[in-house]
């Protein structure tokens, strides 16, 4: 008999990894309670802790530098259409179509 993986939504870990940081009850208390094991509580803090930082990063910059991408492409693009354009332009001219 094999049972069903239970999968937990992000809302519902990071429920959990903050009741293990507010250091109310312990971890293997809070395993018990919600029939997790320890490894992996302890997985899911040291997971939330090292992602911490990443909360507080300005990504400003990285949209911006992908805006900018995305225009330089369109502009590229736009050159290749023009030049594509007059090329078609002058071989209906040469061949008298």
């Amino acid at each position: 008999m094999s049972s069903k993986r239970r999968k937990f939504t992000p809302d519902e870990k990071a429920r959990i990894v903050l009741e293990i940081l507010k250091e109310e009850k312990s971890v293997a208390q809070l395993s018990s309670e919600h029939g997790i094991h320890t490894n992996v509580l302890n997985r899911w803090k040291a997971e939330a802790i090292q992602n911490l930082p990443q909360l507080f990063v300005d990504d400003r910059k990285g949209i911006t530098k992908m805006k900018n991408d995305y225009e330089n492409q369109i502009n590229e693009l736009y050159a290749e259409v023009g030049k594509l354009s007059t090329q078609l332009a002058w071989l209906k001219k040469k061949s008298g179509l």
